[in-house]
């Protein structure tokens, strides 16, 4: 806790360095060229200001970052120097050489710092009363190789991604003729009309009585006898009684002489 608070009150005392330059013989103002001796000196400070944060612990740049310690600009400077740290290594050297450009609303300092594992590009911004730190930035120089190997893997997950989505985009089209088959049989099911009850079975038609049989009544001669006399006075004695020959007698339905 002890080392925290220290580098804690080494960066306020940074921060107060920058604010003391205020107080030089000249006034910086808007616009005009800064004095050599002071852009000296802001790099000066910026370059140390480096080193005291890569020689801080990554927990200690936790809990500046979880308990906001620190101005914004510092905060964002920690968070970008953490999610680096495995890309830069260990700080190796610092360039006593740098550049202090006018930017709007302040300034930025820039210096070259070399790490173990590459080269990186410092930026510290202030205010333009050179009174607070508004910004902090780590520019890691990549090589070529490294940058191609980034861009291919990007292009790869890229076209990954695309092809994913059109092949679950293709499967799902494949399943609409699936739901097609299920949403027919669905309809077809609710529009079947509901089963009829078992249709009683159809009497069979009686059976016609046979016609009685025809009774033959030729060897009755006395019937025979009284037809053919019959016949004979309906005829008016146009015919003989003894030209008439009867060879059958039959009965005459009932239901013939009940319509007469």
């Amino acid at each position: 806790m002890k080392q925290i608070k220290k580098h804690f009150v080494w960066i306020l005392c940074a921060v107060f360095c920058l604010m003391s330059l205020t107080a030089c013989g000249q006034t910086v103002e808007s616009g005009s060229p800064l004095d050599p001796e002071m852009t000296v000196y802001m790099v000066q400070t910026a370059g140390g200001f480096l080193q005291e944060v890569t020689s801080m612990a990554e927990s200690e740049i936790d809990m500046i970052i979880d308990q906001q310690a620190a101005d914004p600009g510092i905060i964002t400077g920690l968070e970008s120097y953490r999610s680096l740290s495995g890309d830069l290594g260990a700080l190796v050297s610092v360039s006593e050489q740098g550049t202090v450009t006018e930017v709007d609303g302040g300034y930025e300092i820039a210096i070259d710092a070399q790490f173990e594992q590459r080269q990186c590009q410092f930026v510290l911004g202030v205010d333009e009363d050179i009174a607070q730190v508004t910004s902090m930035a780590f520019n890691p120089v990549y090589s070529l190789g490294e940058n191609m190997t980034k861009a291919a893997l990007n292009t790869l997950m890229g076209m990954g991604t695309v092809f994913l989505v059109l092949i679950f985009i293709s499967l799902l089209i494949s399943c609409f003729k699936y739901i097609n088959v299920i949403e027919k049989k669905m309809k077809e099911k609710k529009a079947a009309p509901a089963p009829q009850a078992a249709a009683a079975p159809v009497p069979a038609p009686a059976a016609v009585p046979a016609a009685a049989e025809e009774e033959d009544v030729t060897d009755d001669l006395e019937l025979v006898a009284v037809i053919t006399a019959a016949i004979a006075a309906a005829s008016e004695n146009t015919v003989p009684a003894d030209g008439l020959v009867v060879r059958s007698i039959r009965r005459v339905p009932d239901g013939k002489w009940k319509r007469a």
